[in-house]
């Protein structure tokens, strides 16, 4: 960096300024400054998606019950649950299929409630694909703009650009019926994306693959998200599919929200113990327990993977069974009629059924709740 001229005070020259204010201007030459565009990373985020209180009602269910969520512009957001939690409400809320009871929705700003699906830039890849049998790939994945009158030449075009993206180039004359569980989803993700939508809607979509598949899809899928950058909303009960591919996770449990956090805090930082039991595998312990342990009368979580047998004074548990995993091995452990697991190295050297064993952990392993609903 070096000084360029003195107008009182001075203006340094930087190889990494914006080209607007490269050109060094010459001898006696009035200058304009003018505000440069910011770097993406500079920019505030915008909220995608806003829930303000919202409920939806059938009767005297409460599907969503006073939801408050804020979904961030091109973020990979997860809603996690069980059947009947409310998620997949709370994302035919978002793409128009429903209207809420009470509450306020915002999509990039403006008000979604009313507004019909088709007027939503927004759109959703479902779990049974629904792909027009009658249709080639191509007419599938180019329907939508044949729909808004775009001419042939262009529509197939795009059609065959986002195939290629989705990884299926020169598979545009085949029907679905000739395509495996996995090409038929990124058939679907390349429907739903050639309207370029600010918000993709992903209603379980991976269900009907089978694990070795639904892996690698997983991959691509968290791959494709980070090459557009819009935001994607994925809807599943699988805690595994939730952790590995979303920035941020909301858990729902009868029409609430739990708890919304990034992957690492759902999993490491727990507030309640429907979240601990059901996200990941983790020991739950009473509060007389952990105040033996840590001397506070509060629900805790300790998750297995972070339990340990010590040589030295601990935690005294009796071995009541144990299981080959492959990697891993699991025990199931009794400390005075309560019931532990833990995951081990399966080629440490384990103790066997009956024996008692000293456990210890580190400190912070163990997560104090404040709800012990």
């Amino acid at each position: 960096m070096r000084p360029v001229l003195s107008l009182g005070f001075r203006l340094y020259w930087c190889d990494r300024w914006p080209l607007s204010l490269r050109r060094l201007p010459s001898v006696g030459q009035a200058l304009t400054f003018v505000a440069s565009e910011r770097h993406p990373s500079e920019h505030t985020m915008q909220t995608a998606v806003l829930f303000s209180n919202v409920s939806r009602h059938f009767g005297e269910v409460k599907a969503v019950d006073a939801v408050d969520i804020e979904i961030g512009e091109g973020e990979f957001f997860a809603m996690l649950g069980p059947s009947g939690s409310g998620k997949t409400t709370c994302l035919r809320l978002i793409a128009g299929f429903e209207q809420p009871t009470s509450g306020h929705i915002e999509i990039f700003g403006e008000t979604a409630e009313g507004v019909p699906p088709y007027r939503r830039n927004v759109n959703t890849v479902f779990q049974d694909y629904a792909l027009f049998p009658h249709l080639n790939v191509l007419n599938n994945v180019a329907y939508a703009l044949m729909l808004r009158g775009v001419a042939k030449n262009e529509r197939n075009k795009a059609a065959e650009d986002i195939l290629e993206m989705v990884r299926l180039p020169g598979y545009g004359d085949r029907r679905p019926s000739q395509l495996s569980g996995g090409q038929r989803q990124r058939v679907a993700l390349a429907r739903a994306l050639i309207n370029k939508p600010k918000v993709l809607l992903l209603d379980e979509p991976l269900g009907a693959l089978d694990l070795k598949l639904r892996e690698q899809m997983q991959e691509e899928l968290k791959d494709l998200q980070k090459q557009l950058r819009i935001t994607f909303v994925f809807v599943t009960h699988d805690q595994g599919e939730a952790l590995s591919m979303a920035d941020r996770v909301a858990v729902f449990n009868d029409g609430r929200v739990m708890q919304v956090g990034t992957p690492e805090d759902i999993y490491r930082q727990p507030r309640s113990r429907f979240v601990a039991d059901f996200v990941g595998s983790s020991n739950v312990l009473p509060p007389d327990i952990v105040k033996r342990i840590v001397g506070v009368e509060k629900w805790a979580s300790l998750r297995p993977e972070a339990i340990r047998i010590a040589s030295e004074k601990g935690t005294q548990a009796q071995v009541v069974s144990r299981n080959f995993l492959g990697g891993t091995t699991r025990l199931t452990l009794d400390i005075d009629g309560l019931r532990l697991t833990a995951l081990l190295p399966s080629d440490a050297a384990l103790p066997d059924e009956g024996d008692t064993v000293q456990l210890t952990w580190h400190r912070d392993d163990l997560h104090v709740m404040e709800d012990g609903a």
